[in-house]
C-alpha cells in the first residue's frame, strides 16, 4: 500500500513526516534540514524556480520575486482588511484577480496563493519520495483550527495542484494533541496553545485511551511571528532614520535585510537578554555608505510586542468558556509553534492557565508528527485512535432582514448534518436565494460569505406557505455542502462550498498540468484593472496637488485638470470603460500635471514639481501595491 505523508504547511516553515515502524518520523529535506522554509522564488535572469532554503537565501538580492508568508493570503479576498494589512509587510507585488481573489506576482507572472503553496507541497512531495524510495500521492495536511471554509478549500486545492490527494484536512492543535497523547492511557483535559509564524489557535481537548475529542477552539488567523518581526523592523528603521535621516523601509533590499535581522534577533532573545544587530553597508547617501549597529534587549522586545502577546488572552478565555471549564480543570498546556519559545509568551500562558506549560514536544515539528499519525490512522498503520474534531465558526444562512440564522453552531463535533425548514418572504415568490455565511456576528453582512445559490420552481403561494428545507452537511475536513429542497415539488438544488475565494476544478487541472498560462482575455482583463488603478491614482495625486498649491496653481491649468479628473471619474464608474481610453486619459492628465508643476515652481524637477508630475502607474502601467478590486465578480 502506498505511504501517506503528514504535512504541516506553515506560514514560515513547513514539515513533512511519515509513520516508520509504527513511529512518526520527520523527513529531512534534500538540503538535510528538518524544517523547509515556506518560501518560493524565481530567478529573474534564468527563470529558474527556487523553493525552500535556496529561495530564502537569495531573498535579500531578489525581494520582489521572492514569495513568503503566502499562507496569510490563502482563501482570502483582495479587499479583505487582513490582506490589505499583509500587503504592507511584503516586498513582492500583490493584486486582485478578476473575481476578487488574491494574486501575487513573481518572475513577471501572477500566481494564486494555492498555486504558490502547491510549489512548497511539491518540494516536500519530492523530498518524501527520495527518502522513502517510492511515489507519494496521498497526504494529510494541517491547517489552523480557526481557518474558515474558504481557507480549508484553498489548502485542498494546493494539494491537488501539487499532485497530492488530500485525504484529510486536520486542525493544527488537534494534530499536536495526537503527537502529545498517542501513548497516554489516562484521561486528561489539555489545552493546545499554537502560536506560529502567521496564525494563532488555542484548543481544549479531552484526551485518553486513544480518543481525542476537541471540546472547543478559538484563535486569530492573523496573529503570529510575522507580526512580531514587523514590530522589530519598524523599531530598527525608526532608530536608523532618527540617526541618519534615511527611511530604510523605502528600499526593498534594505527592508528584506531588516526582516532577516529582526527574525534572528527575536529568536536569540528567547535565550539571551540582548541581541546585537549589525548590518554593514545597509544603504548609502552622498556622504558614503551607512552601517547599522543596534542593541535590542529582551525587555525592549517585550515592550514592542506587548499588545500582540495580550491578543492571545481573549481566545484562551473564550476557549475555556466554550468548553465550560476553568483553568484548574486543565491538566496540561501543550505549546506549539516557534513563537512559544518567547519567555513573555510562556509567561502569559502560565498566568492564564495557572500552570507551567508542557515543553515535552518540539514546537516546530509536533504538528507534522500529528499529521503523520492521522495519516497512519487512515492507512491502517495506527489502530484504536478516534479523532473527534469541531467546526471553529458558526455556519448560518441569511434570512429576512439580513439576519444570520445559525444551522451549525461553532464547536459542533464534525462530521455534522443539520436541517431546518424556512419559507418565502413575499407573496407569490417562486424562487429563493440561499446565502451561506460563516462567523459569529448576528447580521449576515458582517460575516464571511461562503456562497450563494438559487432554488427556483417553487409554486406561487402566499408568503409563509411554501416550505423550503435547507440542509448543512459538514465533512471531517470541515468543508461544507449545502442543499435546499421545496417540500411540495421535491425540487432541490445544492452547492459544495468551494467558497467565494476558491479555484474551479478546471483551474486546478490547468495549473497542475501546464502551470500558469493565461489566455488573451485574462491578459486584457488584467490590463484593464491596472489601467483603472493607474487612473484612480492619477486623479488622487492631481486633486491633492491642486489642494496643496492653492493660489499658486495656474487657473487655466487648474480648470483643465478638474475637467480631466471628472472625465476619468466618470470612466471609472463605467464598468465597460476600455483600457485604451483609460490609459489615454491618464496620460493626458499626467502631462498637464507636469506642466502645472513647471509653471508653479519653474521646473518639474524642483521640490513639488516632480511629485506632481510623477506618473502614478504610467500610461496604464502597473502601480506599485495598489488596491486592485474587481467590482464585477458575481457568485454562482
Amino acid at each position: 500500500m502506498a505511504r501517506i505523508v503528514g504535512i504541516d504547511l506553515g506560514t514560515t516553515n513547513s514539515v513533512v513526516a511519515v509513520m516508520e515502524g509504527g513511529e512518526p518520523v520527520v523527513i529531512p529535506s534534500s538540503e538535510g534540514a528538518r524544517l523547509i522554509p515556506s518560501v518560493v522564488a524565481i530567478n529573474p535572469k534564468t527563470g529558474e524556480r527556487l523553493v525552500g532554503q535556496v529561495a530564502r537565501r537569495q531573498a535579500v538580492t531578489n525581494p520582489e520575486n521572492t514569495i513568503f508568508s503566502i499562507k496569510r493570503f490563502m482563501g482570502r479576498k483582495f479587499a479583505d482588511a487582513e490582506v490589505q494589512r499583509a500587503i504592507k509587510l511584503v516586498p513582492y507585488k500583490v493584486s486582485a484577480a478578476p473575481n476578487g481573489d488574491v494574486r501575487v506576482h513573481m518572475g513577471g507572472k501572477e500566481y494564486s496563493p494555492p498555486e504558490v503553496s502547491a510549489m512548497i507541497l511539491a518540494k516536500m512531495k519530492q523530498d518524501a519520495e527520495a527518502y522513502l524510495g517510492e511515489t507519494v500521492t496521498q497526504a494529510v495536511i494541517t491547517v489552523p483550527a480557526y481557518f474558515n471554509d474558504s481557507q480549508r478549500q484553498a489548502t485542498k486545492d494546493a494539494g491537488r495542484i501539487a499532485g497530492l490527494e488530500v485525504l484529510r484536512i486536520i486542525n493544527e492543535p488537534t494534530a499536536s494533541s495526537l503527537a502529545y497523547g498517542l501513548d497516554r492511557k489516562k484521561d486528561e483535559t489539555i489545552a493546545v496553545y499554537d502560536l506560529g509564524g502567521g496564525t494563532f489557535d488555542v484548543s481544549i481537548l479531552a484526551v485518553g485511551d486513544g480518543v481525542f475529542e476537541v471540546r472547543s477552539t478559538n484563535g486569530d488567523t492573523f496573529l503570529g511571528g510575522d507580526d512580531f518581526d514587523i514590530r522589530i523592523v519598524d523599531w530598527i528603521a525608526d532608530e536608523f532614520k532618527r540617526e541618519n535621516g534615511i527611511d530604510l523601509r523605502s528600499d526593498r533590499q534594505a527592508l528584506q535585510r531588516l526582516r532577516e535581522a529582526a527574525e534572528k534577533a527575536k529568536i536569540e532573545l528567547s535565550t539571551v537578554m540582548q541581541s546585537e544587530i549589525n548590518l554593514p553597508f545597509v544603504t548609502a547617501d552622498a556622504s558614503g555608505p551607512k552601517h547599522l549597529t543596534l542593541t535590542l534587549s529582551r525587555s525592549k522586545l517585550e515592550q514592542l510586542t506587548d499588545d500582540l502577546i495580550k491578543k492571545s488572552i481573549g481566545p484562551m478565555q473564550s476557549a475555556l468558556s466554550d468548553a465550560k471549564l476553568k483553568s484548574s480543570d486543565i491538566h496540561e498546556v501543550v505549546m506549539v509553534g516557534g513563537m512559544t519559545r518567547m519567555p513573555a509568551v510562556q509567561e502569559i500562558v502560565r498566568k492564564t492557565f495557572e500552570k507551567e506549560p508542557h515543553k515535552g514536544v518540539n514546537p516546530d515539528e509536533v504538528v507534522a508528527i500529528g499529521a503523520a499519525i492521522q495519516a497512519g490512522v487512515l492507512g491502517g498503520e495506527v489502530k484504536d485512535v478516534l479523532l473527534l474534531d469541531v467546526t471553529p465558526l458558526t455556519l448560518s444562512i441569511e434570512t429576512l432582514g439580513g439576519v444570520a440564522t445559525p444551522l451549525i453552531e461553532r464547536n459542533t463535533t464534525i462530521p455534522a448534518k443539520k436541517s431546518q425548514v424556512f419559507s418565502t418572504a413575499a407573496d407569490m415568490q417562486t424562487s429563493v436565494e440561499i446565502h451561506v455565511v460563516q462567523g459569529e456576528r448576528p447580521m449576515a453582512g458582517d460575516n464571511k460569505s461562503l456562497g450563494k445559490f438559487i432554488l427556483d420552481g417553487i409554486p406561487p403561494a402566499p408568503r409563509g406557505i411554501p416550505q423550503v428545507e435547507v440542509t448543512f452537511d459538514i465533512n471531517a475536513d470541515g468543508i461544507l455542502n449545502v442543499s435546499a429542497s421545496d417540500k411540495a415539488t421535491n425540487r432541490s438544488q445544492h452547492i459544495t462550498i468551494h467558497a467565494s475565494s476558491g479555484l474551479e476544478k478546471s483551474e486546478i487541472e490547468r495549473m497542475k498540468k501546464e502551470g500558469e498560462k493565461y489566455a488573451a482575455e485574462d491578459k486584457l482583463r488584467r490590463e484593464n484593472i491596472e489601467a483603472r488603478n493607474a487612473a484612480d491614482s492619477a486623479t488622487y495625486v492631481a486633486e491633492r496637488a491642486i489642494k496643496d498649491l492653492g493660489d499658486k496653481a495656474d487657473a487655466n491649468m487648474k480648470s483643465q485638470i478638474e475637467e480631466k479628473v471628472k472625465a476619468i471619474r466618470e470612466a471609472l464608474n463605467n464598468k465597460d470603460a476600455d483600457t485604451a481610453s483609460l490609459q489615454r486619459m491618464t496620460s493626458e492628465l499626467n502631462q498637464i500635471m507636469q506642466q502645472l508643476g513647471a509653471a508653479a515652481y519653474g521646473a518639474a524637477g524642483q521640490p513639488g514639481g516632480a511629485g506632481m508630475g510623477g506618473n502614478p502607474g504610467g500610461d496604464g502601467g502597473t502601480p506599485p501595491d495598489d488596491n486592485v478590486v474587481d467590482g464585477e465578480f458575481k457568485e454562482k
